[in-house]
């Protein structure tokens, strides 16, 4: 049955600041990046931002990882005169898609007119998210994760890696072809973090932090902001730009998944996963259409592996055939042809998490966008739809389809 929603919402502008290896944005604040970006993302759609009546926030309005959204403050700083809409996802980077879900929702109702949604991040020595398990107070999940050593997210996503290797027989070959996959999108993007040419020899010579997971098996940790605008189908079309069509979006989990990486009591197959097949089947389901209809996906790619695991999740290969599917090339973009390769779908043309930049998900939905505009970088040909994924992460995690216009 298709989503009550299809096709009524599209989003109209998207905004970002420069992106900053981790601690080199100060003395800007993180306040100050977002209502950037915010500015950036009307400019881009060709309003105000005193047309702006909605928040569609996602990770509990958290920006980073000890920062808080507050929309009075934004209304304040950026001169809005009121919203009517102002709420926030649970999850952390795994709502991020949803949080389109989340605005359409808002501007079905007729709460608002136009919505933003945001994430900045300002990573501080005290606030890292590769460490902060090992600073959280003992509570009875923790206190199983402190004394194993399993400090941070990178840690726990090793031991999922570590069984979809046993079990499947997937290589680290396959995690180091996702990384120099990727990587080679960014050689022509001013603003990436990571653009110099990734070699099997420089990738391999990278540290090992979390067996089997290398440093550039992890994301970067990156300060900056990011900002997308969401209104009704109407009023996109006085927009600046192509509107991007929200065709389908879903968000959610399962049981057998539920606390991610930070709970070992999931049983096979749903351990050696990324926790995506409940919202997968929900956005194929609402969308009426399926992995092969894709022309370019947008996975999140907090840690190598997570990617091999969504593809399998989301139907371009079936479980256990991840580690073949990548291998064979299948996720690289073609610059000259601008399709993918082997019959495959380019993954994370903008470079992802991995190589872009790390602003919690929002640089897939920007490159998404792009990408059914006509506008991307690295454009895929004739990008009528765009996947976005969020997560894994504690659940909610969440799954968008964008529609070319």
């Amino acid at each position: 049955m298709a989503w009550a929603n299809q096709d009524k919402t599209a989003i109209v502008g998207v905004g970002a600041t420069d992106y900053f290896v981790r601690g080199k944005s100060w003395p800007r604040t993180i306040n100050d990046m977002a209502c950037e970006a915010v500015l950036n993302a009307c400019a881009d759609a060709g309003i105000s931002v005193k047309d702006i009546d909605g928040f569609a926030y996602y990770s509990g309005a958290s920006a980073g990882y000890v920062d808080k959204f507050d929309s009075a403050s934004f209304m304040e700083t950026l001169g809005m005169p009121h919203v009517s809409f102002s709420a926030a996802l649970t999850s952390g980077g795994g709502g991020c898609p949803g949080a389109i879900g989340l605005g359409t929702a808002a501007l079905m109702n007729e709460d608002c007119k136009y919505t933003v949604t945001l994430m900045a991040l300002q990573q501080v020595p005290t606030a890292r998210l590769g460490t902060v398990f090992g600073k959280m107070a003992p509570n009875p999940e923790n206190s199983f994760l402190q004394p194993a050593g399993l400090v941070g997210p990178g840690h726990l996503m090793s031991v999922l890696a570590r069984r979809h290797m046993h079990l499947y027989g997937t290589t680290q070959d396959a995690f180091g072809e996702i990384v120099m996959a990727t990587r080679a999108n960014t050689h022509n993007r001013p603003k990436a973090i990571r653009r110099e040419p990734l070699t099997r020899e420089v990738y391999d010579a990278s540290v090992m932090l979390a067996d089997p997971l290398r440093r550039l098996d992890f994301c970067l940790e990156t300060d900056g902001a990011v900002a997308v605008i969401t209104t009704t189908m109407d009023r996109a079309k006085d927009c600046r730009h192509k509107p991007a069509i929200v065709h389908a979006c879903a968000h959610g989990g399962q049981r057998e998944w539920g606390r991610a990486f930070s709970w070992m009591g999931m049983p096979d197959p749903h351990f050696a996963s990324s926790g995506h097949q409940f919202t997968a089947n929900r956005v194929w389901q609402q969308s009426g259409l399926a992995a092969k209809d894709m022309d370019v996906a947008l996975i999140y790619d907090h840690f190598s592996p997570m990617v091999l695991m969504q593809l399998e999740d989301y139907g371009f290969c079936e479980k256990g055939e991840g580690n073949d599917y990548v291998l064979a090339g299948k996720i690289r973009y073609d610059a000259a042809t601008g399709k993918g390769v082997n019959g495959g779908i380019p993954v994370n043309t903008h470079g992802g998490n991995l190589n872009e930049a790390y602003i919690i998900g929002m640089t897939h939905i920007v490159e998404g966008v792009e990408q059914v505009r006509g506008t991307a970088i690295n454009q895929v040909k004739d990008a009528e739809f765009a996947l976005v994924s969020g997560g894994p992460a504690q659940l909610p995690v969440s799954s968008l389809i964008l529609r070319s216009a």
